[in-house]
């Protein structure tokens, strides 16, 4: 087994977001995403369940429609097939995703 920490070489990208897979096992994929604060809204419609926390920061997703902001300690659950959409986000926000495929 080996040990790891989410806020090292958390540096944002210079622009858009940094997807690293942190664990994959049988149906579950754990992500670490860390953004930037120059991004390019994007529409995701995926077709797995996704719970997102915000860890550090915060920002304003577009969820079939409605406007959700989260900021640090905030969770948020997307039932496959969800359209969402990051907005807006802060310098350096870090997220744990957590799919179930």
């Amino acid at each position: 087994m080996r040990t790891a920490n989410l806020f090292v070489d958390a540096v944002a990208p210079l622009e858009g977001e940094r997807f690293e897979t942190l664990l994959t096992h049988k149906n579950l994929v754990i992500e670490r995403i860390v953004s930037s604060s120059a991004i390019t809204p994007t529409e995701y419609v995926q077709t797995q369940d996704e719970w997102v926390a915000m860890l550090q920061g915060e920002a304003t997703l577009e969820v079939a429609g409605e406007a959700i902001e989260l900021r640090s300690g905030d969770y948020l659950f997307l039932p496959a097939g969800t359209p969402h959409t990051v907005r807006r986000v802060s310098e350096g926000a870090l997220w744990l995703a957590v799919h179930l495929r």
